[in-house]
């Protein structure tokens, strides 16, 4: 994708800059002409939605914060995403350390959920922006490359005064959306820093972690099968791989954005609870032969379309290649004793862990299985 706004190949920063403030001062402040063109689509669309909701430029932007009910809430409900996507986000930031760029996980909604990297707390700008729970939805701070990731659904890049609001004008970001097992948009990933030079490559490097995020989310659903597809000629096992998962009727539990490109039926019928998408439909043989197919190992196979294409797949059983448990501590049942002593705490804080881990994130439904209160869990874990 093109960056934003198209300079010269001979632009420099300042340049770019000047580019930015021309186009600004036409679409912002209806002095549309020759500038506006530089804008991208996205953005225009972006902007036009702030001033339809009433918003000018120079207002004040209040980074607000929900409140801890509703903090509570989310934190509930996008448990799911946030355990998926910590170590990912940890590697991110590891990745962004030499750059003042720092990695943000939002929800669907665009409130903050986590971060990773080098925040500079002392600068207030960084600071604001970095804080779980804060909303940073386009209603809230208008253009930024999380609100637009969010309603265009692709990777984007946002420079400076490409934001709406005067406020937001110091940050650069790139954002890309974040897709579930079943198609939906679960949230974005988003890189930004805090009057930095320009890094439009960052866009590429964060698609890459956003998909490391979405395979593992595609393996959370339970499943009998996960089939990894590739094209003939590629090497199969890397974040690229189009993911699908079946259960033990050859019914689709789920898949990637890479399986959807390369399968378009997949597209067509969005596996979501009372979608039954059968591996027949996208594949020209018996589905027992895909289960058979696990005896390979990590071999691939020649697997016919029905368009006559062929990819290659590799079929592994659900266990062993989870790449959830894979990429990430188990939160499993208190290990087996070795002769070491453990600390009740440590046993009592494991067993908490398991019976969160088993309810999804729903904190709630743990303290019930076990007998406290909800306060106790958030307690014991260390949450807020």
């Amino acid at each position: 994708m093109p960056s934003p706004i198209a300079p010269t190949r001979e632009a420099g920063p300042t340049e770019r800059l000047e580019q930015i403030q021309h186009a600004r001062r036409e679409l912002l402040h209806q002095q549309r002409g020759a500038g506006s063109a530089l804008l991208a689509p996205w953005i225009e669309r972006s902007w036009e939605r702030c001033m339809g909701s009433g918003h000018q430029p120079g207002e004040t932007v209040g980074f607000d914060l929900l409140s801890a009910g509703t903090m509570r809430r989310t934190r509930e409900a996008n448990y799911a995403l946030t355990k998926a996507a910590r170590p990912v986000l940890q590697e991110l930031g590891q990745a962004l350390a030499a750059t003042h760029y720092f990695a943000i996980l939002t929800n669907a909604q665009g409130v903050v959920v986590d971060v990773n990297g080098p925040i500079n707390r002392s600068d207030r700008r960084a600071h604001l922006i970095s804080r779980i729970g804060v909303d940073l939805s386009e209603r809230s701070i208008g253009t930024s490359a999380i609100s637009a990731a969010l309603a265009e659904l692709q990777p984007v890049w946002l420079h400076r005064g490409e934001h709406f609001f005067d406020d937001t004008s110091a940050y650069s970001c790139a954002g890309a959306p974040l897709f579930g097992a079943h198609g939906e948009c679960v949230g974005m990933l988003d890189v930004t820093g805090v009057d930095v030079p320009e890094r439009p490559e960052l866009k590429h490097l964060l698609t890459r972690y956003a998909r490391s995020i979405e395979n593992i989310l595609v393996q959370e659903p339970a499943h009998q099968l996960l089939l990894r597809l590739s094209w003939p000629g590629q090497q199969p096992g890397a974040d690229s791989d189009g993911l699908v998962t079946l259960d033990a009727d050859g019914f689709v539990v789920g898949c990637n954005t890479a399986a959807r490109q390369m399968i378009p039926p997949l597209a067509l019928a969005p596996t979501h609870p009372g979608s039954r998408c059968h591996s027949h439909a996208l594949f020209a043989v018996a589905f027992e032969m895909l289960f058979d197919a696990t005896r390979r190992g990590a071999q691939p196979m020649a697997l016919p379309l029905w368009s006559g294409l062929q990819v290659q797949a590799v079929a592994l059983p659900s266990k062993g290649l989870h790449m959830a448990a894979a990429r990430r501590p188990a939160l499993g049942p208190v290990p087996v004793d070795t002769g070491e002593p453990r600390r009740l705490k440590d046993i009592e804080t494991a067993l908490i862990r398991k019976a969160v881990d088993d309810a999804r994130g729903n904190v709630a439904l743990a303290a019930t299985r076990l007998g406290v209160s909800r306060a106790t869990v958030y307690r014991k874990l260390g949450m807020k």
